[in-house]
């Protein structure tokens, strides 16, 4: 339960986004509140189709599809993991995402994120490492509350850049008065005053969100760890992940979208947790 968190963080902040949006709606099809909101919220079901997923959710976390050497790299990795796991390789999909540290994750029901700095820095069996990880996240089903509340992330984002462009064009246009408009230059920046607290206001949803992601997070990694050990790729997740923590460019997955990816635990400490997990958990030592 405790994984539905950042969820319930997010919700109060998403009824007020998702009613904001639903005035114009009204205006045009009287359409009511709640048949709104719950359509909405339905409609976040599409996030956990592949095909959606591939098309949509990869762009919308900032990932795309790998290059041929990128493809070349992944796909010989993943086929190991899928093999182990009695999968097809079609299974899930696979993305890339440009970043100048190590790292991955997994999001909705199907997709599997690596950064294009740990394709091309790390070998077959570290990759297969990581892949075995992300797919420990979709086993285990910690992926469901994150897409959830990556869906309810984007109506609040999406208010809360429209809200500071406003915000600046409000506060230009109240520069621009000379003090003969004086009443109408405090009027700008009243305004500008008011959309910047709205704006703060959908933005620390989110941060407190992430918080509380990041608090629940650590306990799924550990878990996720442990799966890919019974998999048979605890010694290919260690050696990636002392790669990461010898890397100087790794800053231990605090990279990509802050605000819907879920944080990890530090390298150092998973590689502890790792290293007791195959001394006594590990079936194929």
């Amino acid at each position: 339960m405790s994984a539905l968190a950042p969820v319930a963080a997010l919700l109060p902040i998403w009824l007020i986004a998702i009613g904001i949006l639903w005035i114009p709606v009204w205006r045009l099809a009287d359409v009511s509140y709640p048949v709104f909101a719950l359509a909405a919220l339905a409609s976040g079901v599409l996030l956990f189709s592949k095909l959606v997923q591939r098309i949509i959710l990869a762009r919308l976390l900032g990932a795309r599809r790998p290059n041929a050497v990128e493809f070349t790299a992944l796909y010989s990795a993943w086929r190991r993991v899928a093999q182990a796991n009695h999968l097809s390789i079609d299974s899930y999909v696979l993305a890339v995402v440009d970043g100048n540290d190590i790292n991955a994750f997994a999001s909705g029901g199907h997709l599997l994120v690596v950064s294009s700095y740990a394709v091309r820095e790390l070998d077959d069996d570290e990759l297969a490492g990581v892949l075995a990880h992300e797919l420990s996240h979709h086993l285990g089903s910690h992926t469901i509350a994150l897409t959830i509340a990556q869906w309810l992330s984007l109506p609040i984002l999406l208010l809360a850049r429209i809200g500071f462009i406003l915000q600046r064009v409000a506060e230009a246009t109240s520069h621009a008065f000379t003090s003969r408009l004086s009443a109408l230059k405090f009027l700008g920046l009243l305004v500008s005053a008011a959309l910047t607290v709205v704006s703060s206001l959908f933005v620390a949803g989110l941060v407190v969100a992430q918080a509380l992601n990041s608090a629940v997070g650590h306990a799924s990694e550990f878990q996720a760890d442990r799966r890919a050990v019974h998999m048979g790729f605890g010694h290919e997740l260690l050696t990636a992940l002392r790669h990461v923590a010898d890397d100087t460019q790794s800053d231990d997955g605090k990279s990509f979208n802050a605000l819907v990816v879920s944080s990890h635990p530090p390298a150092r400490q998973r590689i502890g947790q790792l290293e007791v997990l195959l001394r006594t958990e590990d079936p194929f030592r």
